[in-house]
């Protein structure tokens, strides 16, 4: 028990550790470019909550929260936070006026910083590698539902999706040129998608559905009930498994089982029987040649309905995608979502996105694997340039609210007035806070429900128990 605790512990650190450092380097830009362009600054604070340490240094105090989430800085010159931070520092005598090109500069390098941490990620990323689950890097049909849409309209199991309503797909899952995103994405009464059949092309149109869910939950997508090709390839053996005694080993491509070509985890699961304790002959292949073995499943363990093995199945490649390349897809991916979320024939909703409650639990379970530094570190590129951009929305209190108000405000060379500045600015949190809440409602409900938040595959996704 104490082991898992442990690990647990571990993991809830690490994840705490990114999240926080991704936050203050945004306000560590704010911070920067308000001490070079002269800016009074009141406070700068990593976490909230109530200090467990604070100190003046200069003219600026500095305090350590006793809440881990993010950072802040006190700017009172950008625009008046009473109504929202609370009273600031005591003041003698009114602060001068700043101009509208240092409140960009200072508005605009929080998501400069950003950024530049994004590519700076990248680059880790291009270094050390991109793990890639190979089940996501196919398009190839393993699983058609009976009975469901996809069945009905026509596609097989072994069809080659190359593309969906006119567009290309190269993956399975993800959120860019993916055969689960364009189905998500689609508008239509139906789907065409456009497959490759023993060697001929040709399109099929597909119905689709979505499941009945209560209020409480997100509301479900497009659906055809289709699924990858997963091919028996070992990603994981473990110790003192019947796996392991069997002789498999990582890279192994499990070809045949009792004699019967083994085309797929599904094909292969049924061809190891009912019976658990007899053993199965199977073949692998392993370096290019033909190995011959047996495997003995035991009785599933408790939560799993398959025979145990204890195997992972698929293996992991590292990928070195260019750190331009990073940030465009992840530019690109954000672009899409919005397109999604503003088109009006859209399944995609507010309700879809995730909050602060969301993105932890996906670097969680990012953490919670093999490959959880690398995985963590490349999601954190998009995670960036995610929090770039949504403070450059023209929203008061966000970046592009300062930058808003001061190009308005230089462009009739004069400020807006505090009052009304005050107001607006109110109004505009309380939505963002209305917004934060609204999806953090379906962030939890996803804990009840055990449903996963959307995020890149675990390396052992799939796995027998």
């Amino acid at each position: 028990m104490l082991p898992k605790i442990f690990h647990t512990l571990l993991i809830a650190v690490e994840v705490v550790f990114i999240f926080n450092l991704l936050i203050v380097v945004h306000e560590l830009g704010h911070f920067l470019a308000a001490r070079w362009r002269g800016l009074v600054v009141d406070e700068f604070g990593i976490w909230f909550g109530k200090p467990i340490w604070r100190r003046k240094i200069g003219d600026v105090w500095f305090s350590l929260g006793s809440v881990p989430a993010g950072g802040f800085v006190k700017l009172p010159q950008l625009a008046p936070m009473e109504a929202i931070e609370g009273d600031t520092e005591d003041r003698l005598e009114p602060l001068p006026p700043i101009s509208p090109l240092d409140k960009i500069i200072v508005a605009l390098a929080g998501p400069v910083f950003s950024f530049l941490l994004a590519v700076a990620m990248a680059t880790i990323v291009w270094s050390v590698g991109k793990p890639v689950h190979e089940f996501d890097q196919t398009t190839t049909i393993g699983f058609v539902k009976p009975g469901g849409p996809a069945d009905q309209a026509g596609l097989k199991a072994g069809d080659r999706i190359l593309e969906i309503d006119g567009k290309p797909v190269d993956r399975f899952t993800g959120p860019l040129h993916s055969v689960t995103w364009r189905i998500v994405r689609s508008e239509g009464e139906t789907i065409a998608f456009k497959v490759q059949r023993d060697g001929q092309e040709q399109t099929i149109n597909s119905g689709w559905e979505r499941e009945e869910n209560p209020t409480w939950k997100r509301k479900s997508l497009r659906k055809v009930y289709i699924g990858p090709q997963l091919i028996p390839s070992v990603g994981k053996v473990d110790a003192g498994s019947p796996a392991e005694a069997a002789g498999l080993q990582i890279g192994d491509v499990i070809t045949q089982v009792n004699g019967k070509p083994a085309t797929d985890l599904v094909v292969f699961y049924e061809g190891l029987g009912p019976e658990y304790g007899k053993p199965v002959p199977i073949t692998v292949q392993r370096d290019g040649k033909d190995v011959s073995l047996s495997i003995q499943p035991s009785a599933p363990l408790e939560g799993s309905k398959q025979p145990h093995l204890g195997v992972a199945w698929g293996r992991m490649t590292l990928i070195h995608p260019s750190p331009m390349d990073q940030v465009a897809d992840a530019v690109m991916t954000i672009r899409n979502m919005l397109d999604a979320l503003f088109s009006p024939k859209s399944d995609v909703k507010a309700q879809h996105f995730s909050g602060p409650v969301g993105i932890l639990k996906a670097y969680y379970s990012l953490f919670d694997s093999e490959q959880g530094w690398r995985l963590a570190i490349a999601f954190s590129v998009f995670f960036n340039v995610n929090l770039a951009l949504f403070n450059m929305l023209p929203f008061p209190v966000l970046d592009g609210g300062h930058i808003t108000l001061a190009l308005i405000e230089a462009a009739f060379r004069k400020p807006i007035s505090g009052r009304v500045l005050e107001w607006i600015q109110t109004a505009c949190a309380l939505s963002v806070l209305a917004f934060l809440a609204y999806v953090t409602f379906f962030d939890v409900s996803d804990f009840f429900s055990g449903k996963k938040a959307v995020q890149p595959p675990k390396p052992t996704a799939i796995e027998s128990k």
